[in-house]
């Protein structure tokens, strides 16, 4: 057993195994830690399980997310790690490139534990401030570069943020001008507003301007601060402590910042092995560095592993694809909507995207199955997932042998360390395999607690350390978890349960839809019925008649939707989720008044 001084470098004391998570053994025989060692393993089939006694944490040693690119260019230096826009930049660049503005940082007096914004799209800048942030033992708070002045005041004033820094504008938006607008005493990047009372300094990338303290401005306050003065903070960093906040994506409601410790590291080395990702992958990154997805996929991922990141500002299917074609990208994330625009691309202009072999299509919903099912044919073998900014990525994920049907119908089996349950949402009690429930995650890695907001805390957290997702789910026989949908998105109709993306699952299945979501209206008979909002296929020039028409008789009467929207778009979070909480809105905007 570890010793004494290796347990108290150890994260604390969790579960190796759910009742359904196993490694395979492959898995467990190259787990990188020196002092891990398989006790007592019993064979089960094909797989192994350790002893219900035996804890893994007793054996994962900590880590700090500041100390990830030191580590990385000390193994990797001269390997590549980051294309951008025609740039490429190699693990010990980077890692320098981190370091230099982590002595500006502290040249300006940014403290251990304070919080520090970060309002940027992705591109270089975000990845350098991330880590930097982090490894002087700040408190990273990415904020969706979606929102617009209002949101992001609030985050900026919810946070008690003491820096914020941003990239001057991305194509026709301009953060400065929304930054003016929230803090008009900003001059020189010092700020004194009423409204943000702990806010005192503004960093721009981008051209130098009066209001703002220029980015090489905040890397050149660090040439007086000592390389011990950067060693010191950042071996202070304790890897218990609050590293970054992971504000909700908003589906629902006002955004909450989950705070998050270290613990993520454990985290992606369990999925990199589940993925076998190596220095040999390239990372197609798409998605949101401020979402957990990207941050943790792209990012962090790259750090642990050495595997190449292929990077983009945003979303764009054709320029993604591109890019796979020409960077020879091997793995790919996103959720139905980005694979789906993807694929849709690809049938507009191919490209060769041989080089794919895997990535994470989170998928279970009814309405997510074909598309899983058509990515995998034409795009690679992608794995299913779950999980949420709460407990992580990951917390089920399907493993590279798992079957098609498994990849596509499910959405994984728990993680090491994840234990996961399926639980009657009125009586508690624990709902047996096929049985759909409330979603139930207790890990290592689940959020300390949202900052700031001590009864939302209570209402998701329980006493016994369970996070109560709202995602309704079932367990399947298999030892697979497979996701519903959300509790708030579920239909009561006249004393009938209605899964709306069962609903969009035939919408989508119809000739002329390209896209469906569907949401409650109030109605005096039934308590709330349904609306589906349709995007059309290009040149086709469907009628909400002839949709509900198709509906009869193919679907229960209860399902049919009361009402047909046409919509040339979807309003989306960043995650590429739609938001149904806005699509609920406009119906009552539209419909109340028919």
């Amino acid at each position: 057993m570890p010793s004494g001084e290796a347990r108290r470098n150890c994260s604390d004391d969790t579960h190796f195994c759910g009742p359904a998570g196993r490694l395979p053994v492959s898995a467990l025989e190259r787990f990188p830690c020196k002092s891990f060692i398989v006790a007592q393993a019993r064979h089960r089939g094909a797989r192994y399980s350790l002893r219900a006694e035996v804890h893994m944490g007793d054996w994962f040693p900590k880590q700090t997310l500041g100390s990830l690119p030191e580590r990385a260019a000390e193994r990797w230096g001269a390997r590549e790690a980051l294309y951008f826009k025609g740039q490429r930049w190699s693990f010990a660049e980077l890692s320098a490139g981190i370091d230099r503005l982590a002595h500006g940082l502290i040249g300006l007096g940014v403290r251990p534990g304070e919080r520090v914004a970060l309002w940027m799209v992705n591109r270089p800048e975000f990845i350098e401030a991330m880590f930097a942030v982090m490894k002087i033992g700040a408190v990273l708070v990415p904020i969706n570069t979606r929102l617009r002045t209002e949101d992001a005041a609030y985050i900026l004033g919810q946070s008690d943020s003491a820096a914020l820094l941003i990239a001057e504008r991305s194509g026709p938006v301009d953060y400065l001008g929304m930054v003016k607008e929230l803090a008009p005493s900003l001059r020189g990047g010092a700020a004194s507003e009423e409204r943000f009372k702990h806010l005192r300094l503004v960093v721009a990338a981008g051209d130098p301007r009066p209001e703002t303290l220029h980015w090489m401005d905040a890397v050149a306050a660090g040439l007086g601060v000592h390389e011990s003065a950067l060693r010191s903070r950042s071996a202070a960093v304790d890897p218990d402590a609050t590293a970054f906040f992971m504000y909700t994506s908003g589906t629902t409601g006002f955004p909450k910042g989950a705070m998050h410790g270290h613990a993520i590291v454990r985290n992606l080395v369990d999925r990199a092995f589940r993925m076998a990702i190596t220095p040999a992958d390239t990372i197609m990154m798409y998605l949101p560095l401020f979402h957990l997805f990207g941050f943790s996929d792209g990012a962090l991922m790259s750090m642990v592993t050495g595997a190449r990141q292929v990077l983009t500002e945003t979303f764009d299917p054709d320029e993604s694809l591109a890019l796979v074609e020409q960077e020879r990208a091997t793995i790919l994330h996103g959720f139905d909507t980005h694979f789906k625009e993807l694929m849709e691309a690809h049938a507009r202009c191919p490209r060769d995207v041989s080089s794919v072999r895997t990535g994470i299509l989170a998928t279970g919903m009814s309405s997510s199955v074909p598309i899983a099912r058509k990515a995998r044919t034409v795009l690679g073998r992608f794995l299913s997932g779950y999980g949420m900014s709460e407990f992580g990525v990951g917390a089920a994920l399907s493993a590279l042998d798992s079957t098609e049907e498994q990849c596509t119908e499910a959405s994984g089996f728990p993680a090491p360390g994840y234990e996961i349950r399926v639980v009657d949402p009125e009586s508690g009690r624990d709902q047996p395999p096929g049985v759909p429930g409330e979603i139930l995650v207790r890990s290592y890695m689940t959020m300390q607690g949202y900052y700031g907001r001590p009864a939302e805390t209570a209402q998701a957290l329980d006493r016994d350390g369970w996070l109560h997702s709202g995602d309704m789910g079932l367990m399947r026989a298999d030892g697979h978890l497979r996701f519903i949908g959300r509790y708030k998105d579920m239909l009561k109709i006249g004393g009938e349960n209605v899964d709306p993306m069962e609903v969009e699952a035939f919408l989508m299945s119809l000739a002329g839809i390209n896209l469906a979501a569907v949401v409650s209206f109030p109605d005096a008979r039934l308590s709330e019925v349904g609306v589906a909002f349709v995007r059309r296929e290009p040149g086709h020039a469907l009628t909400d008649v002839e949709v509900l028409a198709q509906c009869k008789g193919r679907i229960a009467s209860f399902k049919i939707p009361r009402h047909v929207i046409f919509v040339d778009d979807f309003p989306m979070t960043s995650s590429g989720k739609i938001q149904k909480v806005k699509l609920r809105e406009e119906a009552l905007r539209r419909l109340a008044r028919a």
